[in-house]
């Protein structure tokens, strides 16, 4: 095989159908970007999981009557709801945070609001800090062996409040995939549009190599290298553009709750990670279009 001649003709197909080939890149560069912002969602979904699987409590807020007069969990109600907690094997550690300990922790978390300033120590109730072993089964556990019992006030599962986190962004995520499933198709249609457009404009050159020999393979090859290249030139395109995003709005956007700690920040490492992912599904899509396109449509 002469590589010089297949170089030379894939050269030639990409200038000749020069405006087919940047609607082309611009799209695949399109639809790729979207799918990659959607496996940083994925990504970041993982991540804050792994993130909060630590940090994660069921909180058992006490009685009014019981959080003033028991300042440490010695008295029996107190001392009883904590030590039915801590003989469940599902439960890793229980923590007694006070009234005082609780104001503290709330003007840390409002600190610069106006309500922060109104509330007294009085007005918040004494607690019981839940870990858990088992993050599946333990806050349903938690919440049975509470239900009722004196001196509890309510039992807040903070996994829930989590939930909703994670709600948002696999709502994100589903978007992001929907909209690139959109502009594949388009991406797809094109490609299989420039390799006829191509084909045609070369039926000549292809019957005079078929006539002196040269195989089917040999002259659809320049086809689909064509394809494969756009495809690589727009995985690139859009990874360059997810480094871009990343600098100029991603981390602007979430500047507020990764300060906080609330989600983990999109990491240089994260468009990394997804870029080759990116190549290797534009490549591969542009090769298999080519291919199904030259074998039904296109007879060189």
């Amino acid at each position: 095989m002469r590589v010089d001649f297949v170089v030379r003709e894939v050269l030639t197909g990409l200038r000749r159908n020069v405006t087919m080939t940047i609607a082309m890149i611009l799209t695949t560069a399109i639809s790729l970007g979207l799918v990659g912002t959607g496996l940083l969602a994925v990504r970041t979904i993982d991540r804050t999981e792994e993130l909060y699987s630590s940090r994660v409590e069921v909180r058992v807020t006490l009685t009014q009557d019981v959080s003033s007069a028991d300042a440490d969990c010695s008295q029996p109600i107190c001392a009883g709801l904590k030590q039915t907690l801590e003989n469940s094997p599902l439960v890793a550690s229980v923590t007694f945070e006070n009234q005082q300990q609780a104001y503290e922790n709330y003007k840390r978390l409002f600190a610069g609001q106006a309500l922060a300033d109104l509330l007294r120590p009085q007005s918040l109730p004494a607690a019981l800090r839940v870990k858990l072993a088992d993050q599946d089964a333990g806050g349903d556990a938690v919440k049975q062996a509470m239900q009722g019992q004196v001196g509890v006030r309510t039992v807040i599962d903070q996994r829930e409040i989590v939930a909703k986190l994670f709600d948002f962004l696999g709502g994100v995520r589903n978007v992001t995939f929907a909209l690139a499933l959109v502009q594949a198709i388009a991406a797809l249609l094109l490609i299989s549009n420039t390799v006829q457009v191509s084909a045609y404009t070369r039926r000549h050159e292809v019957g005079v190599m078929r006539l002196v020999g040269a195989t089917r393979w040999y002259t659809q090859l320049p086809f689909l290298i064509e394809a494969v290249v756009t495809g690589v030139i727009g995985a690139i395109l859009a990874s360059i553009g997810l480094l871009v995003g990343k600098f100029l709005f991603i981390d602007s956007l979430l500047s507020g709750i990764v300060a906080d700690n609330v989600v983990p920040a999109v990491q240089v490492s994260d468009v990394q990670w997804v870029s080759p992912i990116l190549v290797m599904i534009g490549a591969g899509v542009a090769a298999v279009t080519g291919y199904v396109t030259l074998r039904a449509y296109v007879r060189l």
